[in-house]
């Protein structure tokens, strides 16, 4: 296995180079989520594998609201390190292009101090 430096909207890799790829924890956070994933595609060959695990949007009020006015108002982004939490990951997944084969959608608390945020973690690949 060999790790090279690089960004998620820039990959330093060539076209299909990669079988398979592991996103955790940064769709939330990456500046422009579309372009990273139009990477990911881009470097995964044909059949490729992506495996997820990210936050998303709540299907459920009121926690779908308070996360979209924690993400937009700009307090979450400030305090949790640039996460947005109202983006719905999966859908931008599949948008990306990618066949999601498996998506288990749970609640997950980090501390007891902490709200229940919906988590997603699955497996895609490219067609």
């Amino acid at each position: 296995m060999t790790v090279r430096a690089g960004t998620a909207d820039a990959l330093p890799l060539a076209d299909g180079e990669m079988d398979a790829a592991v996103a955790s924890l940064v769709l939330c956070s990456v500046p422009d989520q579309a372009r990273a994933l139009a990477e990911l595609r881009r470097v995964r060959r044909p059949g490729g594998e992506l495996r997820f695990y990210e936050h998303v949007i709540a299907r459920c009020q009121p926690m779908r609201t308070i996360l979209q006015v924690a993400d937009h108002s700009g307090l979450w982004p400030a305090i949790g390190g640039g996460c947005h939490p109202a983006r719905d990951t999966g859908v931008a997944i599949e948008a990306a292009g990618f066949a999601v084969e498996r998506c288990e959608r749970f609640g997950f608390r980090a501390s007891t101090l902490e709200p229940s945020v919906p988590h997603i973690l699955g497996i895609a690949r490219r067609p």
